[in-house]
């Protein structure tokens, strides 16, 4: 009661609300830049659980954004360096650490048993197969993305809109951490902001930042946002497959020129040149890239003259360090 005294002092808190964040569980994805602040302050409010899922390890680029390591923490997973520092913060939250990339496959295992998720990812593939589990499940989704000196964080599913709601047409390419840069206090406020979203949404809040968007753009000392409690789902949503899910018959392209084909089967084929695609009669089409936005928008442009199932798959060039891409 002493840790949370000043929690607890908030009438929309109070004790009976601090028992209820203490029995609540959350699913955490990715421990960097957003994931940090996020991880930060849900443990230091109390929360019971974190499952927290990310397949990087800790870099020197990390550590201007990312304070919850340090330089001893370099090389080692970061949801071992978080769950070791958030058990120096507060030992009553456990947290389950898993030191893998989310998928189509494991999403729904990884998200069994959670109140709540917060997406602190950097891919596309990772953000929309979250948001997919979410909608399957039932479950909120907080989703958040930050780069150069602007960021957003959105209240998903629910009963809310999802992420490809919110955002049905991606852009034709993403900038990156590091080709765009990125401010350590606005990923910091984003993800503090992300924070309070999933608190309101346990404690059941009104009203409910569920179905909002709030937007911070610190180069010119702007905040915005908007409600999209009504905005429509995609008719045709591309789902992302894992490579487990992979089917025998699957017609496997390759968008990436810049790296062999990721399977013996798979062949080349430049996404421009993706419109003159001739699939067979019923076999099911699999796009592969980096980080799943080529994969994506070369989709929908095969989408638009086929009407065959299409999936999408996201294969790094190395497994163990995937390119990393700003989410929506």
């Amino acid at each position: 009661m002493t840790r949370h005294a000043r929690q607890i002092a908030l009438p929309q808190i109070g004790a009976s609300g601090q028992a209820r964040l203490a029995r609540a569980h959350v699913l955490v994805v990715g421990a960097g830049g957003l994931g940090v602040p996020v991880l930060q302050y849900l443990a230091g409010a109390g929360l019971g659980r974190i499952t927290l899922v990310d397949g990087d390890r800790v870099a020197l680029s990390n550590l201007h954004r990312q304070p919850l390591y340090r330089l001893r923490d370099l090389d080692v997973p970061k949801v071992a360096a978080a769950a070791r520092a958030l058990a120096d913060l507060d030992p009553g939250v456990t947290v389950t650490p898993h030191h893998c990339w989310l998928d189509p496959a494991n999403a729904p295992a990884l998200l069994d048993g959670a109140d709540l998720a917060l997406d602190c990812a950097d891919t596309f593939a990772v953000s929309l197969a979250l948001s997919d589990a979410c909608m399957a499940a039932g479950r909120p989704l907080i989703a958040a993305s930050a780069l150069g000196l602007q960021g957003y964080v959105a209240g998903c599913g629910g009963g809310a809109p999802s992420l490809r709601a919110l955002f049905p047409e991606l852009p034709e390419r993403g900038a990156t951490c590091a080709t765009a840069g990125v401010s350590g206090p606005v990923v910091a406020a984003i993800g503090a902001l992300q924070a309070q979203m999933a608190l309101s949404v346990l404690l059941g809040l009104d009203p409910t930042p569920l179905g909002r968007l709030i937007s911070l753009d610190a180069a010119t000392w702007r905040m915005g946002g908007f409600r999209f409690d009504r905005a429509p789902e995609p008719a045709r949503p591309l789902p992302f497959v894992a490579r487990s899910q992979i089917l025998p018959d699957d017609l496997l392209i390759d968008l990436r020129s810049e790296c062999a084909p990721f399977d013996p089967a798979a062949r080349h084929v430049p996404p421009e040149r993706i419109a003159a695609l001739s699939p067979p009669p019923g076999a099911r089409v699999v796009l592969a890239c980096a980080t799943g936005l080529r994969a994506h928008n070369a989709g929908q442009i095969l989408q638009a003259r086929w009407p065959g199932r299409i999936a999408l798959l996201a294969i790094p060039e190395d497994p163990a360090t995937p390119e990393k891409e700003s989410s929506p």
